[in-house]
């Protein structure tokens, strides 16, 4: 199994859509603060060693006094300031983790619902290949559209993924995909991205459909749901 992991948590979304004045990862999921399930899971895991989390530059305060002191997660070695696109948030998170660090795990601070069975599959995966990440396939068909709005393909579902996160990486690997991606100004919409471009193959394994991204109010009551029946 891998050893010396380490977990930076992203949760430096404002999450417009959420229509509320509360950023989505403090609103209150059955109680608690959405992001508090995030290191609730990653707390209770021996194989974690350390936890950066990641947030707005004017919620560093709030989240160590409303969520890491008041929740007791001892592990969370730091709350840093995000920066203005997600790669940068990220990255700022990653310069805190130790060079010693070998693997390193980056996952949403809004997706409370992350299971075991997913997360040990992607260390696994990880080990072997360097990278993995988690990905569903399409229930629907997919199409591709062109700007105009009309079909110009169908495409296969079976090979048509949603990422989702965490995504597991070789840590030095992914410092160097990292620092690739600002020497040529390269912006990637996921970490996997870069590690693609700069680095090699990332695996993808099994996710969840339970493990969904509040982002918007209906994914607040769909995650509620899914809480209570677990």
């Amino acid at each position: 199994m891998v050893n010396n992991l380490r977990v930076v948590i992203a949760a430096a979304g404002k999450g417009s859509r959420m229509k509320s004045n509360t950023n989505k990862q403090y609103m209150l999921l059955n109680g608690r603060p959405v992001l508090s399930y995030s290191l609730e899971f990653f707390e209770k895991l021996d194989i974690v060693e350390e936890i950066v989390v990641v947030c707005g530059h004017d919620e560093v305060d709030l989240c160590n006094r409303e969520i890491i002191r008041r929740f007791k997660y001892n592990k969370v070695s730091a709350v840093v300031p995000g920066g203005k696109e997600r790669q940068d948030s990220v990255w700022a998170g990653l310069k805190q983790l130790g060079t010693d660090t070998d693997w390193v795990a980056v996952h949403d601070g809004a997706r409370p619902l992350l299971s075991e069975e997913v997360f040990f599959r992607l260390l696994k995966e990880a080990q072997y290949w360097g990278a993995a990440i988690p990905g569903i396939t399409s229930k629907d068909t997919v199409k591709l559209v062109d700007r105009d709005g009309f079909v110009r393909q169908t495409l296969d579902r079976g090979s048509v993924h949603a990422i989702q996160t965490p995504q597991v990486f070789n840590y030095p690997e992914l410092l160097t995909a990292y620092r690739e991606a600002y020497t040529e100004g390269f912006l990637g919409t996921d970490d996997a991205s870069l590690f693609e471009r700069y680095i090699g193959r990332v695996k993808v394994v099994a996710g969840d459909y339970n493990n969904i991204k509040i982002t918007t109010p209906e994914d607040m009551i769909a995650a509620e749901a899914l809480l209570e029946g677990r």
